[in-house]
């Protein structure tokens, strides 16, 4: 499981024909490439792979059918599932933009080669995303914007940092 990408988790059921809702861990469909089948993991099931019949996305959710899951009784069985597929089913970004799976992990450096520790995590805050650095001597907020934030090699796994007065 742990080279899959979790999307999303089942929410409800939605009517009777098998229709069910996931809350997205995409932030836009426009990320993923059209895809037509999807991991299931559960407590009491996967990861199992079910082929996608029908599939809308929303900003914040998307409603989907999975072929041989047709009636109300079959869709509450996977409430609560999550879902995952291949890495592969990413589009390519533009160059200088990331996933967050990708920058978490990365080693933070100053320009003059001080380690930072580690980004252990990311969060949005307005219109900048938030980098936790973590592992030395104190935790670290970094904004992304380019004042801050100066390289990312992701062949390296290192980030180049310029510490702003009061980081």
């Amino acid at each position: 499981m742990k080279d899959l990408l979790e999307i999303g988790r089942i929410s409800k059921s939605v009517g009777v024909n098998g229709r069910m809702k996931a809350v997205s861990y995409i932030e836009s469909p426009e990320a993923l490439k059209p895809f037509k089948d999807v991991y299931i993991t559960c407590k009491e099931r996967g990861p199992d792979l079910y082929k996608v019949r029908y599939i809308n996305f929303t900003k914040k959710s998307f409603s989907f059918e999975f072929e041989g899951v047709n009636d109300i009784d079959a869709t509450m069985s996977f409430v609560g599932c999550r879902m995952f597929i291949p890495p592969d089913r990413l589009r390519k970004l533009p160059e200088g933009e990331y996933y967050w799976r990708d920058i978490i992990g990365l080693e933070v450096f100053t320009g003059d080669n001080q380690k930072l520790g580690k980004i252990e995590k990311i969060f949005q805050a307005g219109s900048n995303n938030i980098y936790v650095c973590t592992g030395g001597e104190r935790e670290i907020l970094l904004p992304d914007i380019e004042d801050v934030i100066k390289q990312i090699n992701l062949e390296k796994g290192i980030m180049i940092v310029e510490l702003l007065e009061g980081l």
